[in-house]
């Protein structure tokens, strides 16, 4: 693990201008693998580094719990339910730290042959407050998301709050449809948070910080994306502001960064840009 490089050791900490009730928000990345203790011991020690840099809230990548390159039945054999020990791990953790927790994780369905590709965040006594069953599986760029994983069912998105902050998830491949996050900033979310697996492949890195920038402009929402790092995902997590700044970003390597989320920054830029109190258009399922 890297310790300190200049962007993101500027983003943990508070200048003298920061609002005293920012909120310490962390993405951290890493290359989950089969080996699930490994997974959540990796996990148990960037979690302890956001902790002692001031994050209240530590966001991780989709499919921490368990990974391989091709997805297939070893990801249907280490589903959990969602009070398994994947959950419970992550709860004892966040107890222990006291801080919120997101992760993603494999949950079991009633279908044998099929998971759900699920994230879960738990809060800073241990509790499960929300969870997000992936909506668009990624069935794109020559790969099959759904030949293994049942899409979650569109409900009304489950929130929870840190501080001054209301919190909404989505995963992934979701970033490219925009509705989703519009649905969740039409629930009151002020920051959005995408645990991914995005794959490399050619201007797949553009496509990650374009559409992740994209989301948070036309929103006015801040938006904390955490990604695998190589060799199969870009790594590159990162922590963007309603006016679209770039406040904390990683390189390629394992690692955590934080930045510190003032409030009072999304009704601000609101102020100035109030592109959602003009629209004329809602979001509506299909």
């Amino acid at each position: 693990m890297t310790q300190g490089t200049a962007p993101h050791e500027f983003s943990t900490h508070k200048s003298a201008t920061d609002e005293s009730n920012a909120v310490g928000v962390a993405v951290a990345q890493f290359a989950p693998g089969s080996d699930r203790a490994l997974n959540l011991a990796t996990m148990r020690q960037l979690a302890a580094t956001a902790a002692a840099r001031g994050a209240q809230l530590v966001v991780f990548p989709e499919y921490s719990a368990f990974f391989e390159p091709k997805l297939g039945p070893s990801f249907v054999a280490a589903a959990e339910p969602l009070d398994g020990e994947f959950v419970t791990a992550l709860a004892e953790l966040a107890a222990e730290l006291g801080i919120h927790i997101v992760a993603g994780m494999l949950e079991t369905t009633a279908d044998p042959a099929r998971f759900s590709n699920t994230l879960v965040a738990v809060d800073q006594t241990g509790r499960l407050v929300a969870t997000y069953r992936k909506l668009h599986l990624y069935d794109a760029f020559g790969d099959r998301e759904s030949e293994w994983v049942l899409p979650g069912t569109v409900t009304d998105p489950e929130t929870f709050d840190v501080g001054g902050l209301r919190v909404g998830l989505q995963t992934c491949y979701d970033i490219r449809f925009p509705e989703v996050t519009r649905r969740l900033v039409d629930a009151g979310v002020t920051v959005v948070l995408v645990p991914s697996e995005w794959v490399r492949g050619p201007l797949k890195e553009q496509h990650w910080r374009t559409l992740l920038t994209a989301r948070a402009l036309e929103n006015t929402v801040f938006v904390a994306a955490a990604d695998h790092t190589p060799p199969i995902g870009v790594g590159t997590s990162l922590i963007i502001d309603p006016m679209g700044v770039a406040l904390a970003t990683l390189g390629e390597a394992a690692d955590v960064t934080v930045a510190f989320l003032p409030p009072a920054r999304v009704t601000a830029v609101r102020t100035i840009n109030p592109a959602l109190a003009l629209r004329r258009f809602a979001v509506v399922p299909r």
